[in-house]
């Protein structure tokens, strides 16, 4: 799933739960709940291009959180822990080890279960454009009590 997928979801979660804790612990579980649908993914063949597009979809993601949002710390930290397994994933690269090898296990393999089965390109692309649509008008409806 991109980022900006994450993001929101992360942000969302931070507005309607107004325990801190809990808020920051549904967000980090968040990501593996949009993991398990179908999703297209960055291709990294070109590195320089994959770091450009992982940049403008984090920006992306963060700027629809400020114009969104209250903007509260709190909807930024959930929003950033979100996307913590995926960091955690580009570490193991970097750091092999148990842990790693075993978190890329969980995370590559179980989590991303649906990556290995054939399905279409649009159902993967319309999956991550559903969900981006979801919570952005949770967001909105957040923020403006519709």
């Amino acid at each position: 799933m991109i980022l900006l997928a994450h993001l929101l979801f992360g942000a969302t979660i931070a507005s309607y739960i107004k325990n801190s804790i809990l808020a920051v612990v549904l967000a980090f579980f968040s990501h593996y709940l949009l993991d398990f649908l179908p999703h297209a993914e960055y291709s990294i063949s070109n590195k320089k291009t994959a770091i450009f597009k992982i940049a403008v979809d984090f920006c992306l993601g963060i700027l629809l959180i400020y114009i969104l949002s209250d903007n509260l710390f709190i909807i930024y930290v959930c929003a950033f822990v979100a996307i913590i397994p995926d960091g955690l994933t580009v570490l193991s690269r970097f750091l092999p080890n148990k842990f790693f090898s075993w978190y890329n296990n969980l995370h590559s393999k179980k989590i991303h279960f649906l990556k290995y089965k054939k399905i279409p390109i649009f159902w993967r692309i319309f999956s991550q454009v559903l969900v981006v649509a979801i919570f952005l008008i949770l967001l909105i409806q957040q923020l403006y009590g519709f």
